[in-house]
């Protein structure tokens, strides 16, 4: 059993009883449209992954879309961050530009050494310096300040035959300036040394970046692990160091219209991940036929009813907003489109049949229809 309210007016009683063909309520068959579409788009560029809806789908204002892969920026060694020179927002090229790097991590390993073979004992073995080698340090006045140290870089040898390398100090306690002698040997046999240099400060590890900065994982004076995420970018430009996660939530709530990129695709900042059809934009579009138009007008209220559940029906509150000027149908059977306006929400869907109610100016009593 349907129980639905049908409004009869003093007019349409004697119309009854003269046999004159009224009706104290105008029902209008219609269906649900939308008067356009909005789309959400990209704030950066980048490749998509985890597009999350499809076509069809309700979205809400905050719902995950997709995400965008981002550039990741790793620690190139431990240290301690000494200064980060970006803020999130900032394109990297311009901080670089104006301070060298987006941040610098100092070493934990705070001292290297500048050495060079010219002290070296004098045998063949001595004469080659290996990458990565390790040696022992001990300084050159009383050699009470012992370390150890690694070969980073090495130089090509003089004309003289001289070898120029750097040491990084892995361990034990130096001063700046202070003149050490360079061992394989952990005993500091005279037969092992490698030759001199002196004790400098380790510098700062410049860190660059491409693109814009989206995210900073970390701040001055944190520790880090080489291979430590330190901050991600991303293509483009983010408008009034606009900041967040690679995840883009939806702006707008409705019903999508259409996914415009798909996962792997390269999208560049501004491009459509989706389409939608916004609530606020969904109207009915009721046929009036043309021996109805002097009955229905712009800004008339109306009643829309949508037979959602077989159990009971879901009346809207609408106002009618336009009605075409241009026709279907011929003669009598003429039908022109009323675009109404109401407050739609997720049990409303593109497409479903309406009917729509414009009741008469008079003054009316409402009784119960039971079908």
């Amino acid at each position: 059993m349907i129980t639905v309210k049908r409004m009869i007016s003093a007019a349409a009683i004697l119309a009854m009883f003269t046999g004159a063909a009224a009706s104290a309520e105008l029902a209008l068959d219609g269906s649900v449209v939308s008067s356009g579409a909005d789309s959400v788009r990209a704030p950066f560029g980048g490749i998509v992954e985890d597009v999350k809806l499809r076509a069809g789908d309700l979205v809400s204002v905050g719902d995950p879309v997709a995400s965008i892969v981002t550039s990741k920026v790793y620690a190139p060694q431990d240290g301690i961050v000494g200064s980060v020179c970006a803020q999130e927002g900032d394109s990297a090229e311009g901080i670089m530009k104006r301070y060298g790097a987006v941040l610098y991590i100092e070493p934990t390993n705070r001292y290297i050494v500048q050495a060079s073979t010219e002290k070296a004992y004098n045998s063949s073995d001595t004469r080659y310096v290996h990458i990565g080698e390790k040696l022992y340090l001990s300084c050159t006045q009383d050699g009470s300040h012992r370390g150890t140290a690694r070969v980073t870089k090495i130089e090509p040898a003089d004309e003289a035959g001289i070898t120029k390398y750097t040491l990084e100090v892995t361990g034990g306690d130096f001063y700046i300036g202070e003149t050490v002698g360079a061992f394989r040997s952990s005993d500091y046999a005279s037969t092992s040394r490698l030759g001199r240099g002196t004790v400098a400060q380790a510098e700062a590890i410049a860190v660059e970046g491409a693109g814009s900065i989206l995210k900073l994982h970390v701040a001055p004076g944190d520790s880090v692990e080489r291979g430590q995420l330190l901050f991600e970018t991303v293509e483009g430009t983010l408008d009034g160091l606009y900041a967040g996660e690679s995840t883009i939530p939806s702006d707008l709530s409705g019903i999508v219209a259409s996914v415009d990129v798909q996962n792997g695709a390269s999208v560049t900042k501004d491009a459509n991940l989706i389409t939608v059809y916004p609530f606020d934009q969904l109207q009915v579009e009721a046929q009036v036929n043309v021996l109805d138009l002097g009955a229905i007008h712009e800004g008339d209220a109306v009643e829309i009813e949508f037979d959602l559940d077989p159990d009971s029906l879901r009346r809207y509150e609408g106002v009618v907003e336009s009605i075409s000027y241009l026709s279907s149908g011929e003669g009598s059977q003429k039908y022109y489109s009323a675009y109404i306006s109401f407050a739609a929400d997720e049990h409303v869907r593109l497409g479903m049949p309406a009917i729509v109610y414009l009741k008469d100016g008079a003054e009316d009593e409402a009784e119960t229809v039971t079908e």
